[in-house]
C-alpha cells in the first residue's frame, strides 16, 4: 500500500476528519472526534513517516522491526513511525490503522459509538488500556 492508499484507508471510516497542521508542527493528522488516530509528516526530513497506535505487545514487536520506530514523543502512548508505508504488508498495516481507530471510537460516548460505528463488522470499538 502507498501513501495515498493509507490516506484513503484513514479517510474511509465513520466520522474520521483529517486535518492539516502548519508549521511547526507539519503533520497530517486523522481525527475521530478529538482523539488521533494516525497521523503523517509533511516536512522534511520525515516526510510522509506515518504513526499509529498499537497495543503495548505491537509496540515491543513493531519496533524490532526495521523500518518502524517508537513515535517521537508519542510512544509513551505506544505510538510507532513507520519509516516507509510501501514495505509493510497491507493488510497487517490495514490491521494497525483500524486497531487504532477502534481505540479512538472506544474513547467516545456509547451514543457517539453507535452514530458512528452502526452496523459496520469490525469496527466494534476497543475499551481504555488499563492504567499503569
Amino acid at each position: 500500500m502507498d501513501i495515498e492508499g493509507v490516506q484513503r484507508l484513514c479517510a474511509s471510516f465513520p466520522g474520521a476528519v483529517a486535518h492539516l497542521r502548519p508549521p511547526p508542527m507539519n503533520i497530517l493528522v486523522y481525527n475521530l472526534g478529538d482523539k488521533t488516530f494516525a497521523y503523517f509528516k509533511t516536512s522534511e526530513p520525515e516526510r510522509w513517516r506515518f504513526s499509529v497506535r498499537v497495543t503495548p505487545d505491537r509496540f515491543l514487536e513493531l519496533t524490532d522491526m526495521p523500518g518502524v520506530k517508537p513515535a517521537r514523543f508519542m510512544a509513551r502512548f505506544h505510538w510507532i513511525t513507520i519509516v516507509d508505508v510501501r514495505r509493510m504488508p497491507e493488510a497487517y498495516l490495514t490491521e494497525l490503522v483500524t486497531w487504532s481507530y477502534r481505540r479512538a471510537l472506544g474513547s467516545l460516548s456509547r451514543k457517539r459509538q453507535r452514530e458512528l460505528a452502526g452496523d459496520m463488522p469490525g469496527l466494534e470499538p476497543v475499551g481504555r488500556l488499563p492504567r499503569r
